[in-house]
């Protein structure tokens, strides 16, 4: 019998559209022979079934829906959404208390990784190497002299708690600080100030299960522009993404073994992807996705591509590790 899953997409951040991408894609790519899926789409208090045109309101007392033809009520969630409340743990603690198994990472590793500042300071007390960084709170004053004496020129302002690169800047001049944490802010109540690690970019990504693990290709980054902004993430014009990377195999080895070890601190679950900074020979964590981009010209499928593998295999490892 097949199971019924519900592809999560949507969400109350800046990265709706994205998630409808990722949804989607997962949607078309799970297994038809094994899974009945149905594309949920979030939006606020609004949760719905998309059906063709048609939009049947899901009851979240149990998390099911109803049509003309009965009641569906889910077997498994597969969630698609970057930033609140898929990536974060809001919605994996709903999930949790209506026992409706799930495809990412569970509440606390959820929203520890989903706060860069604190995932980061985590991750330093284990001995990995991450960018120096300034934590800011909305009203809380702060001097650009002292973020300048701390950090150095250039430095990456970003929101704290967010996913697809909004509201970041690379600021060259002190005086240009003011205005980039502005913007920041205007995409959430805390801002991260980290210094600029010149180097090359490289991302990993990889799944665990019960059964296996499966560390993917090293991709390497080369943005066409200053750095990689949402624009560069998903116009893939933007950047040159290339799969595996021009890295010799000891240093993909060691990014791979790094990917595995940071998947295994942060008690991760589901598919994750860890992205990086090389300076020389020193290999910077720059943050862990838990819930991935997963378009058609995301970096997972990529790299699940170059191992000669079928998505729809990876997502039913993703699926099957729950029950």
């Amino acid at each position: 019998m097949k199971r019924t899953i519900a592809v999560i997409a949507g969400g109350d951040s800046a990265e709706f559209e994205i998630s409808l991408q990722t949804s989607n894609h997962i949607f078309s790519c799970l297994d038809a022979e094994k899974y009945t899926p149905y594309l949920v789409i979030l939006k606020g208090p609004d949760w719905n079934v998309k059906i063709d045109d048609r939009y049947y309101p899901i009851d979240k007392n149990d998390f099911s829906f109803s049509t003309e033809e009965g009641k569906v009520k889910f077997d498994f969630a597969y969630i698609g959404i970057h930033g609140t409340p898929g990536e974060n743990g809001i919605l994996q603690g709903y999930l949790k208390l209506l026992a409706v198994p799930h495809s990412t990472c569970d509440v606390f590793s959820s929203s520890l990784s989903f706060n860069k500042h604190a995932c980061n300071s985590y991750l330093k007390s284990l001995g990995f190497k991450v960018a120096k960084s300034i934590l800011l709170k909305i009203d809380q004053n702060y001097s650009t002299q002292a973020i300048n004496e701390n950090l150095g020129m250039p430095c990456f302002v970003k929101p704290n708690a967010d996913g697809s690169s909004f509201g970041i800047s690379k600021v060259k001049k002190v005086d240009e600080l003011d205005e980039a944490i502005a913007k920041a802010f205007g995409e959430g109540k805390e801002v991260i100030i980290e210094e600029f690690i010149d180097g090359l970019e490289f991302t990993c990504g990889l799944v665990k299960t019960k059964k296996e693990s499966l560390v993917f290709p090293v991709t390497e980054v080369l943005p066409k522009k200053e750095f990689f902004d949402y624009e560069a993430k998903y116009d893939p014009t933007m950047a040159d993404e290339i799969t595996p990377a021009r890295i010799s195999e000891e240093l993909t080895l060691q990014i791979q073994n790094l990917s595995s070890e940071i998947y295994d601190a942060l008690k991760c679950k589901g598919i994750v992807r860890v992205d990086y900074m090389l300076r020389k020979d020193e290999i910077f964590i720059l943050e862990a996705n838990t819930i991935p981009g997963m378009t058609a010209t995301s970096f997972i499928p990529q790299q699940v591509a170059a191992m000669n593998i079928d998505l729809k295999d990876i997502l039913s490892m993703v699926i099957e590790n729950e029950f």
